[in-house]
């Protein structure tokens, strides 16, 4: 027997055929909506639309997690609890795999039914736009997960089994399918100013983000992982199509933010030259509690030495080969440990991403206003946070009201030139009218196409210019929206989280000049990984079908390579 798992939209049942033609029950509602008169104007199709937007997660709602600063499966961060490989505990169910086709049926549901509101055509396809740019996001976020994933282009019933227990479409033609909606929606979605609403710049935004991931997913993937061998040609062409939507954007956002860490810590987004479209968080009405998670007497989940150490120096040039001041090794005053020398001497970034002295287990720090804390590194994260909002909406969860960046021009520059050194024709004015303009906030030299020097630490097998743009979107991007994991995961550099083989990676801050000092170390610096390993295996690269799915459709065997 098998099993249905239905879903209904607008929660409409039908009654056809369970009555006669002339009974009361086939006369429409007149005091609810139902399918056959909701589906009539603008205004209806944008409520159902708003549904979507709980989608762009921001910062979290309420106590719950967002997409900034929690994700410590990465270099960048050790958590409090040691990070090992999500895909371990996540064998049964998975809320991405679940969530997402909720959406696609959504949007698909949208997709059949805005043809049949009275408006006009330049309306219509505004919300098709914005259904089929949904549409794209889901089935992207799925494939970046699980591979080849079941792909449909309709919302299903209990008549459809051969798609509800069909085969999983190859994962690039439903990314070849993604590009279709993407390319529909920036075409026909209203080009408005708005930041806060569907709008063209935004869905442009969107289309770089997914277009430089698939670009360099195809590639960088290699066969021998149990993956599609590398495709150049396919490589070239969402290269190229990530370059062009940058380019849309870049002609009409053409000032940065003043301050970096405005974009974070901030209030009010709505003036921010920067923003592309963000979440706005209402102070008693819509508000989280990323502040408040990184002015906790909790232990905070810090910066890894390994990411400090990838902040260039005011040279522009990295540790190795920097003429400034090497040292790495806190002086004790105060009875704090100060890295206020280290912070003067690089990018001006890491002073506004972490704090100016060492927190640990036996030397606490209190940000102004807030708790004296530690941190598993002994770097603190202040990046989030805003001295100026009072104390109780700072330290409190469930009561920070700062607005959360979502798309951005920083990430645009940064997608640009990549793209560009990428397709392999990147010169020193695609590098001026995008990542130096970074770097001109970030107060270090330009960047030039021939870079001019080698840095060691490069093990990317990469170019050293792909290596400075790569270091210049961790360091840009740190802790935000979970892209150093997936960006490793496109560069095909998934074996650098493998802690076995990489034990700098969960180290914290030297820690030596404190002779009373009892936080756990290995040789002088902080050990951030709680005692525990994290050793990669290449099929950590895709996730299990959940194996709940697999017992409805056994079609969706066989499951990812080593699952």
């Amino acid at each position: 027997m098998k099993k249905y798992i239905l879903s209904i939209g607008l929660g409409i049942l039908s009654m056809t055929g369970l009555v006669g033609c002339d009974s009361i029950l086939d006369k429409e509602p007149l005091d609810r909506f139902t399918n056959a008169n909701f589906w009539t104007n603008a205004a209806n199709v944008q409520g159902y639309a708003n549904t979507f937007y709980n989608e762009f997660t921001g910062y979290g709602n309420g106590s719950g997690t967002g997409l900034f600063y929690f994700q410590t499966l990465s270099d960048d961060q050790a958590g409090n609890s040691f990070s090992d490989w999500g895909q371990k505990n996540n064998l049964t169910t998975n809320s991405t795999w679940s969530g997402a086709y909720i959406e696609i049926r959504r949007a698909n549901i949208m997709i059949e039914n805005v043809p049949n509101i009275q408006e006009t055509d330049a309306v219509k396809n505004h919300w098709l736009g914005v259904a089929r740019l949904m549409r794209a996001y889901e089935y992207f976020r799925l494939v970046r997960m699980f591979g080849d994933v079941p792909y449909a282009d309709k919302s299903l019933d209990i008549t459809d089994e051969g798609i509800l227990y069909g085969p999983r479409t190859n994962r690039d033609q439903v990314m070849d399918n993604v590009l279709e909606d993407l390319n529909f929606a920036v075409a026909n979605i209203d080009d408005v100013t708005s930041k806060i609403t569907w709008s063209r710049n935004m869905a442009q935004a969107m289309k770089a983000d997914i277009c430089l991931y698939e670009g360099t997913f195809r590639k960088y993937r290699r066969s021998e992982d149990g993956q599609p061998a590398p495709d150049a040609a396919g490589a070239t062409r969402f290269l190229t199509e990530c370059k062009t939507a940058c380019s849309a954007i870049m002609g009409k956002f053409t000032t940065l933010n003043t301050s970096y860490q405005g974009n974070y810590n901030s209030t009010d987004l709505s003036s921010n030259p920067e923003m592309i479209f963000y979440k706005a968080y209402r102070q008693t009405v819509l508000v989280h509690s990323l502040i408040a998670y990184t002015c906790s007497s909790t232990k905070i989940s810090g910066m890894t030495m390994d990411a400090f150490n990838a902040y260039l120096f005011k040279d522009g040039r990295p540790l190795a080969l920097t003429d400034g001041d090497k040292n790495i090794i806190a002086p004790m005053i105060d009875d704090d440990l100060s890295i206020a020398a280290m912070l003067d001497v690089r990018d001006e970034r890491l002073r506004q991403t972490v704090d100016p002295v060492l927190m640990y287990v036996g030397n606490t720090y209190a940000r102004s206003g807030a708790m004296e804390m530690t941190s598993t590194t002994g770097f603190g994260v202040c990046k989030y946070d805003n001295t100026s909002i009072p104390a109780d909406f700072r330290r409190n969860t469930n009561s920070n009201y700062t607005h959360a960046p979502l798309f951005w021009l920083s990430v645009v520059y940064l997608n640009y030139a990549e793209a560009c050194a990428e397709l392999g024709a990147i010169t020193d004015n695609d590098l001026d009218i995008s990542i130096n303009k970074l770097k001109d906030r970030a107060r270090l030299p330009h960047l030039s196409a021939t870079v001019g020097f080698d840095d060691p630490a490069n093990n990317h097998g990469v170019s050293s210019l792909i290596w400075e743009i790569r270091r210049e979107r961790r360091c840009e991007l740190m802790f935000d929206n979970w892209f150093r994991y997936w960006d490793l995961v496109r560069w095909h550099q998934l074996d650098k989280l493998d802690s076995s083989v990489y034990p700098a990676i969960l180290l914290g801050a030297d820690v030596r000049n404190d002779s009373d000092n009892e936080a756990p170390t290995v040789g002088t610096n902080i050990d951030g990984s709680n005692g525990a390993v994290r050793t990669y295996e290449s099929k950590y690269y895709l996730y299990p079908i959940p194996s709940g799915q697999v017992d409805l459709n056994p079609q969706l065997n066989p499951n990812n390579p080593g699952w």
